[in-house]
C-alpha cells in the first residue's frame, strides 16, 4: 500500500464555494498539482464555469488565480490514506483533513461542492454537522472513470449548483 496525503487548501478570504475532492490521484501526487490526469475534466469543466477557455491549457499557478479570482476555493476531504492507483474504492485508513479550522478561519465560504460520491459521504462520516450548516451539493465526479458523464452534462449540473 502506498501512503497519500493531501495538497494545502487552495482557499483565500473572498472565496465562497468550497469545491471538494477525495484525495488526489497518483498523477496529481506525481506532479503535486490538482487534478493533474490530462483525462480528468476537472480544469476544463471549471474554465467553462468561468467563461475562460482553455484553461486546461494554462501553467497551474495560472488555473489557480483564475479558480480564486472567480471565488471557488479546493481542497480534498481526506488528509491521509493508504492507497494503491487512484481509484478512491480502494482507498483504506483514511484521516480527515481538518474543516473545523478552515471553515473558521474563511467565514465568508457559503457554499460547499462535492466532487463526487466518495468525497460526500467522507465529510459526511467524519463532519456531519456542517452539512446542517451549509449549502451543499454533491456533484458527478469529474475523473475520467465517470465516463457516463459528458463534459456538457457535468457543466448543466455544475453549473446549477456553483451559479456563478
Amino acid at each position: 500500500m502506498t501512503i497519500c496525503k493531501s495538497f494545502s487548501p487552495i482557499i483565500n478570504p473572498q472565496s465562497k464555494i468550497l469545491i471538494l475532492g477525495s484525495i488526489p490521484g497518483v498523477k496529481s501526487l506525481e506532479k503535486q498539482q490538482y487534478y493533474a490526469h490530462p483525462q480528468n475534466r476537472f480544469w476544463k469543466l471549471i474554465g467553462l464555469l468561468c467563461n475562460y477557455n482553455n484553461l486546461s491549457d494554462l501553467e497551474y499557478d495560472n488555473k489557480l488565480n483564475i479558480l480564486l479570482n472567480n471565488k471557488l476555493a479546493l481542497w480534498d476531504v481526506i488528509k491521509s490514506c493508504e492507497r494503491e492507483g487512484s481509484m478512491d474504492s480502494d482507498i483504506l485508513n483514511e484521516s480527515p483533513n481538518n474543516f473545523d479550522l478552515l471553515l473558521k478561519k474563511y467565514p465568508n465560504i457559503e457554499k460547499i461542492c462535492f466532487n463526487g460520491n466518495k468525497a460526500y459521504n467522507a465529510f459526511k462520516k467524519y463532519f456531519p454537522e456542517f452539512l446542517l450548516n451549509y449549502n451543499h451539493f454533491v456533484l458527478p465526479s469529474t475523473s475520467p472513470a465517470n465516463a457516463r458523464f459528458r463534459i456538457e452534462n457535468l457543466y448543466d449540473i455544475w453549473y446549477n449548483a456553483i451559479n456563478l
